[in-house]
């Protein structure tokens, strides 16, 4: 069951993701969190926190090591591949490899239980003071229209745009090398439902949100014998 924060207090509330498949433990992290000044969603497994995660981007997560499924260490490394969100685990286990194996995994710190929620309050926001990157636009431009690929929004003179979740994958592959011809191979991912033979569909279904006239797109390019290329400013 997901637990998620109901409103947005403002832009510069951190939002923190608890990841623990012990519901007591959850629903008290989160109410804390959140009476502390944090927005806070929570989840009881990694598979739950992943589907979270592709539409929301947190500032830190708070993953449990022991979890049935994916284990808080795995997760860890997983996440920590491909993304540099502080993670904090937290752990019945308070041994030092085990403290030494989670750093490894990428960890940013770590909590052994029983813990006071005010000590993860305060390691949390040390945590963000020490990962606090300055304010970079990571927004891609083309014409009128902004999109920002980690919060999965396309705007258009700042209205938003409404996307499938087959063309903002579309968009977000794009978008990752502007300019540069992307394969039908590489856009056609089978995971999302969108087949080597349906890619153009898509692409065409995404060109009448984008362009003024498809037929003779501007910013969607089509690239004889490769594939497709976003034409940013």
């Amino acid at each position: 069951m997901v637990q998620t924060a109901e409103t947005l207090a403002g832009h510069d509330t951190p939002h923190v993701l608890v990841v623990d498949d012990d519901e007591g433990i959850r629903k008290l992290l989160a109410r804390y969190l959140r009476e502390n000044g944090f927005l806070a969603s929570a989840v009881e497994s990694a598979a739950h926190a992943d589907a979270l995660m592709k539409t929301i981007a947190f500032d830190a997560l708070v993953i449990d090591v022991m979890m049935p499924g994916e284990d808080g260490f795995s997760m860890t490394e997983r996440l920590r591949a491909r993304s540099a969100v502080p993670i904090l685990l937290l752990t019945a286990r308070g041994e030092p490899e085990d403290r030494i194996r989670g750093l490894e995994a990428g960890a940013n710190d770590y909590l052994p239980k029983p813990f006071e929620p005010r000590e993860l309050v305060l390691r949390l926001r040390g945590l963000l003071q020490r990962t606090a990157l300055p304010p970079k636009d990571e927004r891609v431009r083309f014409g009128p229209f902004a999109f920002d690929p980690a919060r999965g929004e396309l705007t258009n003179d700042g209205e938003r745009v409404k996307l499938t979740d087959a063309e903002l994958h579309l968009l977000r592959t794009l978008a990752a090398k502007p300019g540069a011809p992307i394969p039908r191979t590489v856009l056609a991912q089978k995971e999302l439902g969108v087949f080597d033979r349906s890619i153009d569909v898509q692409v065409t279904r995404l060109r009448r949100k984008i362009e003024e006239d498809p037929r003779s797109p501007r910013y969607l390019k089509t690239v004889r014998g490769v594939g497709y290329a976003l034409m940013t400013d």
